[in-house]
């Protein structure tokens, strides 16, 4: 944990100079003359686990659209599937989400991410039966995105969770362990169809 915000924070002070040295046009909030298609990106998160106590898969996809060069909302899907082994039988939980959200770039490198999720979570509720909650979370926080090219880039996000509760029974179910939660992912703007 210590080291993720150290890392987060170092990115957070090399934005702040990439910023400093450089000017190009970003100020200019204008998209006057870009088509509705450039303006459009998709992207998301994928995490994959494999090992002999449960196998994990998340998909997470997003789709944006830059209202100004800061501003983008955008709304978001989430699936994740755990196969917990050890138990037999085995106990295989699918959770299901949606979210929206909007993104605003203090500069290039550098965003406030503000987000609305609503997620049906799926947990053991005994040996072999599983139980069903949904939950619905506000989540906020900053994300720092590296370009890999005119029209894709990696992000990393820092959100934290302001309708998290902690449980006064631990065995409640918690869609998140922490009120922490921390995002990779990357984006691709569409190309010219």
């Amino acid at each position: 944990m210590i080291r993720v915000v150290t890392i987060f924070c170092l990115c957070l002070l090399g934005s702040f100079s990439v910023f400093a040295q450089r000017s190009n046009g970003f100020g200019d909030q204008s998209m006057k003359g870009v088509s509705w298609k450039e303006r459009i990106y998709t992207g998301g998160g994928m995490g994959l686990g494999f090992n002999n106590a449960q196998d994990f898969i998340s998909v997470s996809p997003i789709i944006g659209y830059r209202l100004t060069t800061r501003f983008t909302p955008g709304i978001g899907l989430l699936y994740r599937y755990t196969n917990y082994k050890l138990a037999t039988p085995n106990i295989k939980l699918n959770d299901y989400g949606a979210s929206v959200f909007a993104r605003y770039y203090l500069v290039p490198e550098l965003f406030l991410h503000t987000e609305y999720e609503h997620l049906n979570y799926e947990f053991p509720s005994g040996i072999t039966s599983t139980r069903r909650i949904s939950f619905n979370s506000f989540l906020g926080g900053a994300g720092y995105v590296v370009p890999l090219g005119r029209r894709s880039s990696f992000y990393v996000i820092g959100l934290y969770n302001f309708s998290y509760r902690q449980q006064a029974n631990p065995n409640d179910p918690n869609a998140y362990p922490s009120p922490w939660i921390f995002r990779v992912g990357a984006n691709v703007g569409f190309l010219n169809f």
